[in-house]
């Protein structure tokens, strides 16, 4: 009785572990379990600066002017739907030289749909940043950084390249700008105690709408890049790292 038991409880432990190893490898952003995914480099100087839920006539202009006075070049993950309802805004992320990334055509999780329609939601945002743009999508970020094999493989047969992150600011919140900076600053310190790049993940939308209030995020964004710091800095794109 009690072997039978002891079996039934070490069986029921291997299931438990099991499952919270299929949700970090679907969850963790760095996570390279289910294939790989871009995070950041080995050089710590190196800061790449990217923007989810776009484009967002809220938000957008007034990130685009602060990063244009500072000549920093970032990188948006836009949603196709949102693509599809202000073109012309899309039009001037990448007049202004931003590179330009794939975030599914609604914003959905995606391990919970089928392959196929991961496919769709992929293809159909690829579709709208192509019409619009007039360009390639070669960068893609699955929304919540959430992959599973299915997800990672109609990227791949769609040539797309995953990207996550390693410093997540939670500015999707009604949050102050001088916490979300603080967030990144200290994200990149963990990062360059590592000796890792870092790759900052913040909000210029959201996927409830357009008209999402991010100011503060284009708050933190200014104050980012206008304290420089005491270590040096040097702003890129994730295709450095590819």
């Amino acid at each position: 009785m009690g072997s039978a038991a002891s079996t039934v409880g070490v069986a029921a432990a291997v299931s438990v572990a099991t499952a919270a190893g299929l949700v970090y490898a679907a969850l963790s952003a760095t996570s390279q379990i289910f294939g790989p995914v871009v995070v950041a480099g080995d050089d710590p100087a190196e800061i790449a600066l990217t923007f989810d839920d776009g484009p967002n006539p809220a938000a957008t202009p007034y990130l685009l002017d602060v990063l244009a006075q500072h000549n920093v070049r970032a990188t948006f993950f836009l949603i196709g739907r949102f693509v599809r309802e202000a073109p012309r805004l899309a039009r001037e992320i990448a007049a202004a030289g931003h590179l330009i990334g794939n975030h599914t055509m609604t914003h959905p999780w995606l391990p919970l749909i089928s392959a196929a329609r991961v496919r769709q939601e992929l293809a159909g945002c690829n579709a709208a940043i192509e019409d619009t743009l007039g360009m390639p999508v070669w960068l893609f970020r699955p929304p919540h950084g959430a992959r599973t094999p299915n997800v990672l493989l109609a990227a791949c047969e769609l040539g797309l390249t995953s990207v996550n992150w390693n410093i997540i600011t939670g500015d999707w919140n009604p949050i102050e700008a001088d916490v979300i900076q603080g967030r990144v600053v200290r994200g990149m310190e963990r990062n360059r105690s590592r000796r890792r790049g870092s790759n900052v993940v913040m909000h210029d939308g959201g996927q409830a709408g357009l008209g999402q209030p991010r100011m503060a995020t284009v708050r933190a964004v200014e104050k980012l890049l206008t304290e420089s710091g005491d270590s040096p800095r040097r702003f890129v794109t994730p295709e450095v790292w590819i």
